[in-house]
Protein backbone atom coordinates (compact mmCIF):
# COMPACT_ATOMS: atom_id res chain seq x y z
CA UNK A 1 0.00 0.00 0.00
CA UNK A 2 1.31 3.45 -0.95
CA UNK A 3 1.65 5.94 1.91
CA UNK A 4 2.40 9.65 1.56
CA UNK A 5 4.28 11.51 4.30
CA UNK A 6 4.76 15.29 4.49
CA UNK A 7 8.15 15.98 6.07
CA UNK A 8 8.06 19.74 6.70
CA UNK A 9 11.44 19.86 8.47
CA UNK A 10 13.05 18.18 5.44
CA UNK A 11 11.13 20.30 2.89
CA UNK A 12 9.65 17.35 1.05
CA UNK A 13 6.82 14.90 0.64
CA UNK A 14 7.73 11.24 0.25
CA UNK A 15 5.78 8.27 -1.12
CA UNK A 16 6.45 4.86 0.42
CA UNK A 17 5.47 1.35 -0.61
CA UNK A 18 5.70 -0.30 2.79
CA UNK A 19 9.13 0.94 3.96
CA UNK A 20 10.60 1.57 0.49
CA UNK A 21 10.81 5.17 -0.72
CA UNK A 22 9.33 5.22 -4.22
CA UNK A 23 8.94 8.95 -4.86
CA UNK A 24 9.52 12.43 -3.52
CA UNK A 25 8.65 16.04 -4.16
CA UNK A 26 11.06 18.62 -2.73
CA UNK A 27 10.66 22.31 -2.11
CA UNK A 28 12.75 25.26 -0.92
CA UNK A 29 11.34 27.62 1.68
CA UNK A 30 11.95 31.23 0.69
CA UNK A 31 10.38 33.36 3.41
CA UNK A 32 6.62 33.17 2.89
CA UNK A 33 6.97 31.15 -0.34
CA UNK A 34 7.60 27.49 -1.09
CA UNK A 35 9.32 26.73 -4.41
CA UNK A 36 8.79 23.16 -5.62
CA UNK A 37 12.13 22.23 -7.17
CA UNK A 38 11.96 18.52 -7.95
CA UNK A 39 9.46 15.69 -8.30
CA UNK A 40 10.48 12.10 -8.95
CA UNK A 41 8.78 8.68 -8.88
CA UNK A 42 10.51 5.32 -9.32
CA UNK A 43 9.94 4.05 -12.86
CA UNK A 44 8.19 0.92 -11.54
CA UNK A 45 5.48 3.12 -10.00
CA UNK A 46 4.97 5.70 -12.74
CA UNK A 47 1.55 6.15 -14.30
CA UNK A 48 -0.30 5.65 -11.00
CA UNK A 49 -0.82 9.33 -10.12
CA UNK A 50 1.80 9.29 -7.37
CA UNK A 51 3.62 12.42 -8.61
CA UNK A 52 0.33 14.32 -8.73
CA UNK A 53 -0.48 13.17 -5.19
CA UNK A 54 2.93 14.37 -3.98
CA UNK A 55 2.50 17.82 -5.54
CA UNK A 56 -1.08 18.07 -4.26
CA UNK A 57 0.15 17.30 -0.74
CA UNK A 58 2.54 20.26 -0.90
CA UNK A 59 -0.26 22.47 -2.24
CA UNK A 60 -2.54 21.53 0.68
CA UNK A 61 0.22 22.07 3.21
CA UNK A 62 1.16 25.42 1.69
CA UNK A 63 -2.41 26.52 2.40
CA UNK A 64 -2.25 25.11 5.93
CA UNK A 65 0.99 27.01 6.67
CA UNK A 66 -0.09 30.17 4.76
CA UNK A 67 2.70 29.90 2.19
CA UNK A 68 2.64 31.13 -1.39
CA UNK A 69 3.60 28.51 -3.92
CA UNK A 70 5.79 28.61 -7.02
CA UNK A 71 7.33 25.78 -9.01
CA UNK A 72 10.72 25.49 -10.63
CA UNK A 73 9.80 21.86 -11.32
CA UNK A 74 8.02 21.75 -14.69
CA UNK A 75 5.70 18.91 -13.65
CA UNK A 76 4.63 20.68 -10.45
CA UNK A 77 4.09 23.91 -12.40
CA UNK A 78 1.67 22.11 -14.73
CA UNK A 79 -0.32 20.79 -11.75
CA UNK A 80 -0.42 24.18 -10.02
CA UNK A 81 -1.46 25.98 -13.22
CA UNK A 82 -4.17 23.37 -13.85
CA UNK A 83 -5.60 23.73 -10.33
CA UNK A 84 -5.70 27.55 -10.39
Amino acid sequence: MIKIKFLKNQNKVVAYDDEIEIGACEFKELGDTWNIIHTVVDSKYQGQGIAKTLVTCIIKNSEKYNKKLIAECSYAKKIIDFLE
